[in-house]
């Protein structure tokens, strides 16, 4: 999938895990895809960004060029009301994001930012923390 074919499902089993996500939370997921999405398409060093699962979570990968690392999203299992974006674990992205934005965002540990359903989601600093992570390969230094 291309950085301009974001309204649709372009992998039929990451619809399908969409499609079970609980309504509240699913809303608030599909705004991230999208932000995703948007993020990518605006930026013109990012690589085409490709959808696919991992871990059975919805995960966004760059490819011709490879820009940037891995970023996931998904509920919260143990809390109906909270949901996630991940980035790889062994990168210095939350890192990074820690000591750009420390008091907007929650963080858990070195691997996700957690959202709560009820909140207003922080839009503007989410999509330049996305962004770091589109281009994570070419630009590792903040």
């Amino acid at each position: 999938m291309n950085k301009t074919d974001n309204n649709k499902f372009g992998n039929s089993e990451v619809e399908e895990v969409f499609n079970k996500y609980p309504q509240k939370v699913k809303k608030k997921l599909l705004y991230l895809r999208q932000l995703i999405f948007n993020t990518a398409k605006a930026n013109d060093e990012c690589g085409d960004l490709v959808e696919t699962l991992k871990w059975n979570q919805p995960s966004y990968i760059t490819v011709k060029p490879k820009t940037g690392s891995t970023i996931r999203i998904d509920r919260i299992k143990s809390d109906e009301n909270k949901y996630a974006i991940y980035f790889n674990c062994k990168t210095t992205l939350i890192s990074t994001f820690k000591q750009i934005y420390p008091d907007v965002f929650t963080y858990e540990r070195n691997r996700s930012i957690i959202f709560n359903v009820n909140e207003k989601l922080p839009a503007q600093e989410l999509k330049h923390c996305i962004s770091i992570a589109l281009l994570y390969h070419i630009k590792k230094n903040y």
